[in-house]
């Protein structure tokens, strides 16, 4: 009986072992890189730094590659210019499996009769045309009442505060405002909503890989109950109020057979899609344009130019467009997954063509390709306002790798069907925050000779990386001639 604890533990191990030597690269598969540690692989690799690890995978086999994590082999494709017709075959690449896993080890939901497809007809309606000028100028609206809420009572006194939390929040509440409530909510609610979330989605990408420890699980549980409170209150489900999006969903939950309870879990989902990127990508923005004097120059000088014109008026901003576009090629770092159904055989920009097998999962990581190819952009560690932009000052359009133009020269949004369908929305949000923020307020940081902080290696894949470690001050600008933003 003394043995039988041992025998067990060398069949487990030897099982192990064996599922993870079997695997043999097939005739036309891309390369195989199954780690030196069976089963795991590369997990520690890839879930310490994704990045550095995707580079040195990159480096080692080309565009394409197979590796194993944790049990399962994914493959990498990092040629940008296959994107397209890849996502397009939603019938041997499936998103909705790990999808359904991750919202369950997130967000504890189980959407079993969910319809991706009649999801994403309704967001694109909601997003677009008339709806979408309406949510724009409300946003808007609500900016200006949240900003103004958070100013000091002197307005010639300069204010300290974390730039991180200073954009995280104001976005955050607008956001929330503009999306989810109505009239019967109020600045308590916002506080608490925004607070619970932040608590929630620190231990959120622990979560999606299943690492976080007894306390963090703790948290995480009594955020997610509250949040569910918050968001649906009962008098939600009467129909007596006007529809705000979160409405609009809970219908389109309602309508696909979901109960009072998943519809509630549902809503945390939504609010961490809408409002989980915005108010990092904010404080990414200032905090470049604060960091370079240059790209903040150039930016307030093209504001100026337009300050004759409502603020809503203000669209021709093409320094600011590229200023953007720039942030979010360095720190948007989006991980687009998909289930391989059947096999299937993709043709790389080179001609050469593999088979990725049935069974394995999908990875396309657009901050690698084409956002960080040094082939593409010229020192792509760097921070250039104007690199999206032609010599003559228009929209640049059109990038080239080794010679041949590229599909996609920035991928912030995703691709293709896979394109974000409220991305419109989102540029316009975070437009309109930081064009008020540069002309409504003297803004600087504490430490003049401060640098941009390192990335938040944990959140690759999952958000727009973030870090607080940044400080402002500002100070609301009195109505007196010259720019609004000479200091005093």
């Amino acid at each position: 009986m003394a043995w039988t604890p041992v025998l067990v533990l060398i069949g487990v191990l030897s099982a192990v072992f064996l599922f993870c030597t079997r695997r043999k690269r097939q005739r036309n598969e891309p390369p195989l890189d199954k780690g030196s540690i069976p089963y795991l692989g590369h997990a520690l690799e890839f879930g310490k730094d994704a990045a550095k690890f995707l580079s040195q995978m990159k480096e080692k086999h080309g565009d394409i590659f197979t590796v194993c994590v944790a049990g399962h082999y994914v493959t990498v494709l990092l040629d940008s210019n296959c994107y397209d017709a890849v996502l397009a075959d939603t019938q041997s690449l499936s998103l909705t499996h790990y999808s359904q896993i991750l919202m369950d080890r997130i967000f504890n939901l189980q959407l079993s009769n969910h319809d991706p497809v009649s999801e994403r007809k309704r967001v694109d309606q909601y997003f677009k045309g008339s709806n979408l000028s309406r949510l724009c100028s409300s946003m808007q609206n609500n900016l200006q009442v949240f900003m103004a809420s958070a100013n000091p009572q002197n307005p010639t006194e300069w204010k300290k505060d974390r730039l991180f939390d200073f954009c995280y929040s104001l976005l955050f509440k607008a956001g929330y405002h503009t999306l989810f409530s109505t009239e019967n909510n109020n600045s308590a609610e916002y506080t608490e909503v925004y607070e619970e979330f932040r608590r929630f989605d620190k231990i959120l990408p622990k979560l999606a890989r299943r690492s976080a420890n007894k306390d963090e699980l703790k948290v995480a549980s009594s955020a997610r109950k509250r949040l569910w409170e918050l968001l649906c209150p009962d008098w939600f489900f009467t129909g007596t109020v006007a529809q705000s999006w979160m409405q609009t969903y809970l219908q389109h939950l309602a309508e696909q057979g979901m109960d009072t309870q998943t519809q509630r879990r549902a809503m945390l989902l939504q609010l961490w899609v809408t409002q989980g990127n915005a108010g990092p990508a904010a404080f990414w923005m200032l905090g470049f344009l604060l960091t370079h004097a240059e790209a903040l120059k150039a930016v307030k000088e093209e504001l100026c130019s337009l300050q004759h014109l409502p603020l809503d008026k203000r669209e021709d901003t093409p320094i600011f467009n590229s200023a953007l576009k720039e942030t979010l090629r360095l720190r948007a770092a989006v991980l687009i997954t998909r289930d391989v159904m059947q096999d299937k055989m993709i043709k790389l920009s080179s001609g050469q063509e593999y088979v990725l097998r049935q069974g394995d999962r999908l990875c396309i990581f657009p901050l690698l390709s084409p956002q960080m190819d040094p082939q593409i952009h010229y020192e792509p560690e760097k921070f250039k306002f104007d690199r999206f932009l032609n010599s003559d000052g228009t929209e640049k359009k059109k990038f080239c790798k080794e010679g041949l133009q590229i599909n996609y020269g920035n991928m912030p949004w995703g691709a293709g069907s896979n394109l974000c369908p409220g991305r419109h929305f989102a540029v316009c949000a975070l437009k309109k925050f930081v064009l008020m923020i540069l002309t409504q307020f003297d803004l600087e940081l504490c430490d003049c000779n401060a640098r941009m902080p390192p990335v938040d290696l944990n959140r690759y894949g999952l958000q727009l990386l973030s870090d607080g470690r940044k400080r402002l001050r500002h100070r609301e600008v009195t109505q007196v001639p010259g720019p609004a933003w000479s200091k005093p």
